[in-house]
This record gives C-alpha cells, structure tokens and sequence, in this order.
C-alpha cells in the first residue's frame, strides 16, 4: 500500500476493500517507522492533529452515498509554506515555527472540498531556497535535512525536498509543492517522482508564503502523470485534466529538442537521447528547434525575484494572523539574533539585498523584467513552438542524478536545470517525470508546454510514461542505500 498510486488507492475505496481511516492509520505508522525508528528521511514535518477525524468523516460520507470526487479519502502532503490550518505554516523557518496556522490558503481548502486528507506538512528548503546562494537544498532549520530515499547521503532537490523525498519514500500517494524556479522540478527529477509546475496564476497563490508574484506556481506531486492530472483536477476544482491520459501513442507526439538546453550531465544526456531515440522508433515526430541560453538573464532574473520578494514577503508578514515577525526587516533581525541554528551553515544575503532595494518601484525593476520576457518567451519559448506543422511540447533533461547533500559548500556540485529558467520567467507548464536510472539513482526529462496547456501537457507526458514502463519494471523502486564513499 505504501507505493500504490493514488488512482489504485481510490479504487480500492470504492471498493470497499479499504477505508480513510485506515489508509491515513498506516501512513501515519509508516511516517513513524522512517523517520522516528528508521532512516530518519525527514520528509515530513509535522503531521496533522486531525488527519483521522477528517478521514472517519470522509468515510461515513461514503457510506451515506456520499463521494465528493475521485480522490475521496486519500491522503495528500503539503508543502510547508502553504498554509493548511493545525500545521505549521512555517516555510522552515523558525521565525514562524510557532505561529500556528488556523486557516487554510485556498489550494488546501480545495483539497479539502474534493475529498482528500491532508495528512501533514512537508519539509523544504527553507525559505524556498530564496535567503542564499549558498543554501543546501532540503535544509532547513525548523525540519533539518531531508534525505533522498534512494541514497540517504544524497540530497532531495529543492525547494519541494520534502513532497519528493515524501512520495518517493512511500510516506503518501501525494503532496503539493511550489515553484519559483525549479522547486518542483528539481526534487521530482532526483527522487523519481512526477511534478506539474502549471501557468503561473493558474491555482491561487493566497496563503503561500511568497517569492514572486509574476513566477511562484504551487502544483501537483505524484508517483505517475495520471495521479498528478486527477490531483490537478481537485487544486482547480474543474475536472477533465486526466481525460487525455490513455489517449495518446508515441506516434500522436510532436516533441522538440532544444539542443541548448542539456543537463551537462553526460550519462543523464546519453540517456535522454536514448529515450528520444526510443520515442522516434515508436513514431514520434522528434526535432531539434533553436533556443539560446544567456547566462547574464541569471543576474536580471535574480533582481526581478528580489524587488517582487521585498514588496510580496512584506505584505504576507504583516497580514498574518499572530504575533512575531511582520516583516522581511524581522525576519533578517530574528535570523541574526538565532545565528546559532539558522545561520549555522548559510548566511542570508538575498534577505538582505532585497532590504536595500525598492521593490518594484525600484528603477531596476521594470527593465530587468522586461528584458527576462523578451530572452525567455521572444528569444526562446514562443518561436520554437510557432510553426503549427511542428512541435507542440518542448522535451530536454531535468537535472542531473542526486548530489551529495553538503551543508558547508551548498549546491554548487550540481547540475542540470537548463530547461527551468526560460518557463519559469515566462510562467508556462513544466511537467517532469521520470526517464530511468543512472548510476542507480533516478533522473527525470521535462516537458515544456505554452500557457494554459496543462491537458495537453499531461496528455503527453503520460504517453511518454507508458512508453518507458518504468514503474512496470519495478525500476522506480528507491534503494534506501547508506552514505557511501566518493
């Protein structure tokens, strides 16, 4: 049960061959046994006082006739920096670690309203993953650090670490994440998971602790891209995203190749063409368009999140209910006057340049995001899917297999997350899922969609998936290996 997807799960609810309360019973015990009694995975933050009473209730709903839609009953995780009332809300920090949350951003009132338990928090990248350059994904100072199921000395991604970890680990069929950059992406891709970044401003960002307005998009996490599209069905309340799932061969797909975009990775872009030649001899149309990569959009980017975060961070603090830290200037002091945890391996120097500009008034501002729209949607996203005769989805690895989780130096050993930034500025979907192993740890590719074309870009990545059958081949199957040398 605790690697069964949320799709068998609710089958076997309608079934009758399980109940509610027994799936979340067995998940909090499981959650338990990794990370009280185990390998202490720390993909789980805190759980939810009233997991059980929501799924008793659920249950004698079910029994009355009741079934609020297809997920009624099982059991998702959200990520820590959205808001769910009886969890913490603390987006790993602990500035707001005892600030507890008595209401529910909107997304998880939505959750709730389809049917499913809200089972706990997860851990994160703290703060996102937004305070330092330096910073160690899956760290933070509330959660600690989240280890990847497959390796435990290997890091989870960032900043939805602990949604990946989560359900790469058995811990829950599903979780939500958030992203900026990446942050779904980049644990998705590591952990072996499926994650959907959608449009940004398609699921309400109210009661997210917020980076950016113009690119934070909260999404969903699963084991497969049908159980990702069913919970996107229950974040947007509107049904019919899974609808395409089954219904495309590798012959319906027209993928394009953005040759500038690989992961850097040699073994991971060995296995990227491999897949994409498996793709060509099942059918698919797969060409190479032109994208261009400009490493100094890094710099624009960063300013553009910057001045969004000094105006949209202040604004979130203050309009919490509760005492403690009201703005970015607390939360700089609180971090200085805590050096001893939340400094203790990484400073906060994006906290503090983003003190001293002007938000979005600031001069700066307007001409950075200009010029990151005109790269990412003019340069590059919108002319390689302008030719109605060719692709409609951009394809190219994710990231590289896990690093070695290491809090002195941070994330500097990485590598991959090329294909990220241009979606990410320009707000379009990015679906990842995984493409196989390498060096026995998991990588994924991602797919690239326009705005708004979330059916479709599901519809694809779950003909790719059903062509790789790794999950058929016990492939996605994590290894809990222990820290090993090199």
């Amino acid at each position: 049960m605790a690697t069964a997807d949320a799709a068998d799960l609710a089958r076997a609810l309608e079934r009758g061959e399980t109940t509610a309360v027994a799936l979340a019973e067995a998940l909090l015990a499981r959650v338990a046994a990794v990370d009280a009694d185990g390998p202490k995975l720390n993909a789980v933050l805190a759980l939810s006082p009233t997991a059980l009473d929501e799924a008793a209730a659920l249950d004698a709903e079910r029994a009355a006739g009741t079934v609020r839609g297809p997920l009624h009953g099982v059991p998702v995780l959200v990520k820590d920096n959205i808001e769910a009332a009886g969890l913490p809300g603390s987006v790993g920090s602990l500035a707001l670690a005892g600030r507890q949350v008595a209401r529910d951003a909107p997304l998880v009132a939505r959750l709730r309203s389809a049917g499913l338990v809200v089972l706990g928090a997860t851990n994160l990248s703290e703060w996102a993953n937004i305070r330092s350059s330096r910073s160690t994904s899956g760290w933070s100072a509330v959660g600690g650090l989240t280890c990847n199921p497959w390796a435990l000395d290997r890091n989870a991604g960032g900043s939805s670490s602990g949604s990946g970890a989560a359900l790469a680990g058995g811990l829950a069929p599903l979780a939500i994440g958030t992203e900026t950059d990446g942050s779904i992406t980049c644990p998705s891709s590591v952990n072996g998971c499926v994650g959907l970044k959608p449009t940004v401003g398609l699921l309400p960002t109210e009661g997210v602790v917020p980076i950016s307005a113009s690119q934070d998009a909260p999404g969903p996490m699963a084991r497969s891209v049908r159980d990702a599209a069913l919970l996107l069905d229950a974040l947007t309340g509107e049904p019919g995203h899974a609808d395409g799932c089954g219904a495309l061969g590798a012959a319906d797909l027209r993928l394009g190749i953005p040759s500038a975009w690989p992961s850097g990775h040699d073994r991971t872009d060995a296995l990227f063409t491999e897949v994409l030649d498996g793709l060509r001899a099942a059918g698919a149309d797969v060409t190479e368009v032109t994208v261009t990569t400009r490493e100094e959009i890094g710099e624009d980017e960063l300013t553009v999140l910057l001045c969004e975060l000094h105006d949209d961070l202040d604004a979130y603090l203050a309009a919490r209910p509760g005492d403690g830290v009201s703005s970015l200037a607390d939360v700089v002091t609180f971090n200085v006057e805590h050096g001893d945890a939340e400094l203790a391996h990484f400073g906060q120097e994006h906290f503090e340049a983003a003190l001293t500009n002007g938000g979005r008034a600031d001069e700066v501002y307007a001409d950075a995001r200009v010029r990151c729209l005109a790269w990412a949607v003019d340069t590059c996203l919108a002319p390689a899917l302008a030719d109605p005769r060719g692709p409609e989805i951009l394809v190219a690895p994710a990231y590289a297999p896990a690093w070695k989780s290491d809090l002195v130096n941070g994330d500097r050993v990485h590598a991959g997350g090329r294909a990220s930034s241009a979606p990410s500025i320009a707000g379009w979907p990015v679906l990842c899922l995984p493409m196989g192993l390498v060096d026995g740890l998991p990588v994924g590719l991602v797919l690239i969609g326009p705005p708004s074309a979330e059916r479709r870009l599901l519809a694809v990545g779950d003909a790719v998936e059903r062509h790789l059958a790794l999950a058929d081949d016990g492939m996605l199957a994590p290894a809990w290996a222990g820290p090993g040398r090199g």
